[in-house]
């Protein structure tokens, strides 16, 4: 039985609209064996149609192989991804009844992941969609799949935000528009990690609902270090904490030096490690090693009693975006933790989930992203030590 399975699907038309055809794939992501795939042409339709029935195509192969197991459905389609993820409103008419065909299958399995890939590591069901459409003698004109970004792909996420504006559209026809030439400020957030604890020192799990440790004299001097150098940058608009005792303590040296009022934002708290609080990387392994091992392949995994990293992401993702809308154009300092900057780096960069597990955040460090409207975005710098630490 197959406990854990992986979706790759796509789908593509030569005309868009002109002949179409999907390809979907299911993997069992304990193997990495391909366990059914599926190509088929399904007539004249557009690319984000075919994409669709790519989706629902590799649904129906996990009915049928993969009954109740964990799924990630990964897809370079930015639309599906975010549709089905429940950030971006359906609006057009001849999605809604293919997204809720998919929304129906997707109530069989106990969780589904939603994963956008580059277009390169969706290779296998992208051959799947050419060789349906090779077969189709009606199906002449080379496949080239999307040149240019689509325009249900160029928005900003938001909690079911709405598909881009025909204004939107004028501004990115151009390719020197953007946030290169932007008349608009874009929103900048200074995320800080909080300085040491007697928990960091010992590399122990702090996290939400556990111990809520204080910074060490060490970690107030890193804290103090990290207000010194951003009250030499342009001027803070806000300090955001979140509710943890170390966060709130960082964030107070910084609103001290940079003279700006501190909000509370319960949406960048550090995860909750449950049962794992307290307990060093070794003890975790030492006592729960499968669990464990688990957690470390899979982001839908949380530790017992805790958080899952896809569930943190949703909150932090609300965060944000609370935050933007509420200081468009603003600089920000937000005082957190290392799992709301990684997920915060990962959306800005668009890398997949798995980048969690392979960024470090060292204490007192100091993360730029710049967010415009209209969906450009970018990384300034990444976990910057400002003096010695």
């Amino acid at each position: 039985m197959i406990s854990r399975a992986i979706i790759e699907a796509d789908g593509g038309s030569r005309g868009n609209p002109g002949p179409a055809s999907f390809g979907s794939v299911l993997i069992n992501a304990g193997t990495g064996e391909v366990v059914a795939e599926l190509g088929e042409t399904i007539g004249v339709a557009t690319n984000n149609v075919a994409e669709y029935r790519g989706l629902i195509g590799g649904l129906t192969l996990a009915t049928e192989h993969a009954p109740g197991a964990v799924l990630d459905v990964r897809m370079d389609s930015k639309l599906v991804i975010e549709q089905m993820a429940g950030r971006w409103k359906i609006k057009h008419p001849d999605m809604k009844p293919l997204a809720l065909e998919a929304q129906a299958l997707v109530r069989q399995f106990p969780s589904v992941t939603w994963t956008w890939v580059p277009r390169e590591e969706n290779r296998r069901a992208d051959a799947l969609v050419n060789a349906a459409l090779d077969s189709d003698p009606v199906a002449e004109v080379t496949y080239v799949k999307d040149p240019e970004p689509r325009v249900e792909e160029l928005s900003l996420f938001d909690q079911a935000q709405d598909e881009p504006t025909a204004e939107g559209l004028e501004k990115r026809e151009n390719p020197a528009q953007g946030w290169r030439f932007s008349d608009r400020q874009p929103t900048t957030l200074l995320m800080v990690r909080h300085g040491v604890t007697e928990m960091t020192e010992r590399k122990a799990f702090s996290g939400t609902g556990g111990v809520d440790p204080a910074l060490t004299e060490r970690g107030v001097a890193q804290a103090q270090r990290a207000a010194d150098y951003l009250k030499n940058l342009e001027p803070v608009d806000v300090v955001i904490a979140s509710p943890l005792l170390r966060t709130r303590q960082t964030a107070e040296n910084i609103a001290r030096a940079v003279g700006a009022d501190i909000e509370i934002e319960e949406g960048f708290a550090e995860a909750s490690f449950g049962e794992w609080d307290g307990y060093t990387f070794k003890e975790i392994m030492d006592r729960w090693p499968d669990h464990l091992q688990e957690w470390l392949s899979a982001t839908h995994i949380a530790p017992p009693g805790g958080e899952s990293f896809d569930q943190v992401r949703q909150r932090v993702e609300t965060a944000r975006q609370k935050v933007l809308r509420a200081y468009e154009g603003k600089r920000i300092v937000i005082a957190t933790h290392v799992t709301p900057i990684k997920l915060v780096v990962r959306e800005a960069i668009d890398a997949p989930m798995s980048v969690l597990y392979t960024l470090d955040v060292a204490p007192a460090s100091i993360t730029t992203t710049s967010w415009w409207p209209g969906g450009d975005k970018s990384l300034s710098n990444f976990s910057v030590q400002p003096g010695p630490f």
